[in-house]
């Protein structure tokens, strides 16, 4: 499915221009139903629907059995507008189905949908983590992303997600124009293949909010890493959650925000 668009554009300077074909990463609505009846409009770039759903769902705590979702394409047109059905059983939908978003959620906003505040509350016991990684394992597993971010290095305009276990070795990367999006991927994708309780590490591209925390409580992986900044709410959560938050991790250098003994001076 297509991820990458070409356009004519005009690259501009104080001293010249140029007409040039620029590629940019396709952002397209997904119009996900449940039991035929709309439940969300999420902002994303297509391929790897059914991995964005299943994650979704997971961690929106709609659908959390481990048998894999039955999904029907309702619409397809050219520019990726899709529209797609996912059939469960009432036994089967959690608690998170009551929470009904509103029809949009943007691709830089994974939350934009809930209803009221008390909808945004985690519950749970504190991951317990018993790993440690060093600033060079860090480093490591960030080269290893980097080189599966493919649409990133065509555009320039993705966000990543990679995910990997005890070992430090890669179980799954995706991209997706929505940082959120590319977390949900990442865990549908270990869902399926029913191998999230490998997960132990959680590189981002981009910066760390609430969404992403939670998200990564909820699939029980201790530790998350990010090249950019981290919010305070994020970083509040993790410290109540037991998750080692880092974020700023750029050029053999990081900050630590919390749970600091997951990482070996």
């Amino acid at each position: 499915m297509e991820q990458v668009r070409a356009y004519h554009a005009i690259k501009a300077s104080n001293k010249s221009s140029l007409k040039l074909e620029d590629r940019l990463v396709v952002e397209a609505p997904l119009q996900i139903n449940i039991n035929g009846k709309a439940y969300t409009v999420v902002m994303r770039t297509p391929g790897d629907d059914e991995y964005l759903i299943r994650g979704l769902l997971f961690a929106e705590d709609i659908y959390k059995k481990r048998t894999s979702l039955h999904l029907e394409k309702i619409d397809d047109d050219e520019y990726h507008n899709n529209v797609i059905n996912v059939t469960v059983s009432q036994n089967d939908l959690g608690k998170g189905y009551l929470n009904k978003r509103t029809l949009l959620s943007v691709s830089s906003c994974g939350i934009c949908g809930k209803q009221e505040i008390e909808d945004i509350k985690i519950e749970g016991t504190a991951l317990d983590n018993r790993l440690q990684l060093s600033l060079i394992d860090i480093q490591s597993m960030f080269d290893v992303m980097i080189k599966e971010q493919n649409t990133f290095e065509l555009t320039g305009g993705s966000h990543a997600c990679a995910i990997f276990n005890d070992d430090k070795k890669l179980i799954t990367s995706m991209e997706d124009i929505g940082r959120h999006n590319a977390v949900d991927k990442c865990v549908g994708n270990l869902l399926e293949l029913n191998k999230l309780s490998e997960g132990s590490i959680m590189l981002v591209s981009g910066r760390v909010s609430y969404e992403i925390v939670s998200k990564a409580f909820f699939a029980k992986i201790p530790i998350i890493v990010a090249v950019s900044a981290c919010s305070s709410l994020a970083v509040d959560f993790a410290k109540e959650f037991g998750i080692c938050l880092i974020g700023f991790t750029r050029q053999n250098k990081m900050t630590i925000y919390s749970n600091p003994q997951y990482i070996l001076e």
